[in-house]
């Protein structure tokens, strides 16, 4: 009867780690989706005269479907991986690598506007 609880205990935790495996999959499809977009609004407005600021903004307001499913997919993930901490924190977290991703290209946008032409 013990072999036999062990066995399907052992068979639930591939299951999970399966299942986390994929979700951290998902995440990271959407992770990438999320910075190619962002790479081809760059690509897009690099030829404008756009201050630093004014390109913030602008990051700010693009990819929208892309980082909603990015924000949603890592959530997922986190709270896959982490089920006892808060959702909330999940959260913070989406939105921190959201923030870093945006910070990044407009990082970018500013040195390729500084580098000489």
């Amino acid at each position: 009867m013990r072999a036999l609880a062990a066995g399907l205990v052992m068979a639930a935790s591939v299951t999970i780690a399966d299942d986390i495996g994929e979700a951290h999959r998902h995440a990271l499809r959407a992770r990438d989706s999320y910075w190619n977009c962002l790479a081809e609004k760059h690509v897009s407005v690099k030829s404008r005269n756009m201050t630093a600021q004014e390109f913030a903004l602008y990051v700010g307001g693009v990819c929208t479907s892309e980082r909603q499913t990015f924000r949603v997919m890592l959530m997922h993930y986190l709270a896959m991986k982490f089920p006892s901490i808060d959702a909330g924190t999940h959260l913070a977290t989406a939105n921190d690598a959201i923030e870093l991703a945006q910070k990044y290209i407009v990082t970018t946008f500013i040195e390729r506007q500084a580098a000489p032409t």
